[in-house]
């Protein structure tokens, strides 16, 4: 009979999370008007891609803007002007990840829908705060060094050109999103985490129905109405994911690899392991946060090069500057649209009053156009000076811990097109996702020869 007694786990942050109160109002008077003509808070307003103008509208007349939201979420204050986010980002012991989580909402759950897939997210490494995120942040960087990049580039250079082979296959058009955005990230990150080989087509699948679970758990439906069996599959799926977790989890500690899984495995505070929520959200958040940011950045970069032929023409004439044309492409396309924290303490943006416990929602896109720090912001121009001080991986301690690899990623990904499809054109077909969080393009239709390009045609060279 074994009397071992279980370690005692971390404690979670989710216990003590801050649950939405309905507020409609700010508890201090708004010294700025509150804007009509984008719904901020309403999911399906963000298929048409970000609201640019609006953006524009609230850095000049609201820069710290508060929003209503659909009861019984409450409220929140928008910050939309560089700086601002900046002082906001720089801020965690004033505006806190963990207190209320980075997403917009925290409702409460008595009917426990999805709940285990809450926790995973509320006990991740972004909701995390001072000594806790630190500490997990350290653990993991290892696999975010220069020297670890290094050691993925030969497999990520294979598996972008087995990508082209195949869309060269099929093209001449083909969805750039569905055979190469979707497809890269996943791959490299499964590489990181050391997702056996078996396993990958089951983690895409369950991505996919984690993309999904925002509109199910806020619209379920109209979810319903458009995929009837959802609800019931996607059960499956969070039993199946979880379950996979736990047994790679068990696995990586009695058998470690040199992979990140096992990292995270046999992660603990102090002398505490993780309790099996922060496993959860360790290894999700990682497969989430990285495909996300890089999968849209690459969608959304080949778009800009057929809007802007010149800059294009550029990195064709010179490759050495595909770097700065990354930078300037996440600026512009801003994958990750917002980031939200919670005030601690009565404090103060821009001259406007914010009560303690009250949300601020910074939005990346609107900071990545300020005029004010990016001269022209509609215009994509790779020449800027300052090209690399976008705020797309967030800034600060929180700072995306990937963002390397995600760079590595990008820069290799336009060489290789550039080199093999350099006049590769978007058709204008695109499919943008009802998702507030990120910039989620779903589809993306281009021809690999350019406008109404046919394949070439090979000739054969006589001997």
């Amino acid at each position: 009979m074994n009397n071992a007694v279980p370690p005692e786990h971390h404690p979670a942050v989710s216990d003590d999370i801050l649950l939405d109160s309905g507020a409609r109002d700010p508890v201090y008077r708004e010294i700025y008007p509150r804007l009509d003509g984008f719904k901020l808070g309403v999911t399906n307003a963000w298929t048409a891609g970000q609201p640019f103008d609006f953006y524009r509208r609230m850095r000049d007349d609201a820069p710290v803007m508060w929003s209503q939201i659909k009861k019984p979420a409450s409220g929140f204050w928008s910050v939309t002007r560089y700086d601002d986010v900046k002082q906001v980002e720089l801020n965690p012991q004033l505006f806190s990840s963990q207190r209320g989580s980075i997403n917009m909402s925290v409702l409460s759950n008595p009917k426990g829908k999805a709940e285990r897939l809450m926790y995973a997210a509320y006990n991740s490494l972004i909701n995390l705060d001072a000594d806790l995120h630190r500490e997990l942040r350290t653990q993991q960087a290892a696999f975010f060094f220069p020297t670890y990049i290094e050691t993925l580039k030969r497999r990520v250079g294979e598996k972008i050109d087995a990508l082209l082979d195949n869309m060269e296959r099929q093209g001449p058009v083909v969805d750039f999103a569905k055979l190469f955005s979707i497809e890269l990230p996943m791959f490299t990150l499964c590489e990181m985490l050391g997702v056996d080989e078996d396993d990958r087509a089951d983690i895409i699948k369950w991505m996919h129905y984690l993309e999904l679970a925002p509109q199910f758990i806020t619209h379920p439906l109209r979810m319903l109405l458009s995929e009837p069996t959802f609800p019931f599959r996607f059960e499956n799926m969070l039993h199946d994911m979880f379950s996979y977790g736990e047994r790679v989890m068990a696995d990586r500690i009695q058998n470690p690899r040199e992979d990140l899984l096992t990292t995270i495995a046999n992660a603990k505070l102090g002398d505490k392991p993780m309790s099996q929520s922060y496993l959860d959200g360790s290894w999700l958040l990682i497969i989430f946060a990285g495909n996300d940011t890089t999968r849209n950045s690459l969608s959304g970069t080949i778009r800009l090069l057929t809007e802007f032929p010149d800059q294009r023409q550029m990195v064709i004439d010179d490759p050495s500057l595909i770097e700065r044309m990354s930078h300037e492409a996440l600026r512009m396309v801003s994958p990750v649209m917002h980031m939200r924290r919670t005030a601690v303490e009565d404090t103060e943006v821009a001259g406007q009053r914010i009560a303690k416990d009250e949300k601020v929602v910074m939005w990346y896109g609107a900071a990545n156009r300020d005029p004010s720090v990016f001269p022209d912001p509609d215009v994509f121009d790779m020449t800027r000076p300052n090209v690399d001080k976008h705020l797309a991986f967030g800034h600060g301690v929180h700072r995306c811990l990937g963002n390397r690899v995600a760079q590595m990623q990008l820069k290799m990904a336009y060489e290789r097109i550039l080199e093999r499809f350099p006049h590769i054109h978007w058709t204008g077909k695109q499919k943008i996702e009802p998702i507030i969080l990120v910039h989620a393009i779903s589809s993306l239709q281009v021809n690999l020869y350019g406008k109404d390009g046919k394949r070439p045609v090979q000739v054969a060279v006589a001997k």
